[in-house]
């Protein structure tokens, strides 16, 4: 037994899951475009520091000798 008729109700919902997923698939655009800007504008690939809590010589700033 196979229900054809759609209730109004099925289609507020698919257009908010519609919503849903067009803001979803844009933010994941906008993440994967940022990471490439970022992976493009390095002169050098050494340069790209990833963030795992160690100290990073090149982060800690130098101190006038006087």
């Amino acid at each position: 037994m196979v229900i054809r008729v759609e209730h109004e109700l099925h289609q507020r919902r698919r257009g908010r899951n519609t919503g849903v997923g067009l803001i979803l698939g844009a933010f994941a655009v906008i993440v994967f475009g940022l990471s490439v800007v970022k992976v493009l504008s390095l002169s050098n690939p050494l340069e790209m520091q990833g963030y795992d809590h160690a100290v990073q010589p090149m982060a800690v700033p130098e101190t006038p000798s006087q």
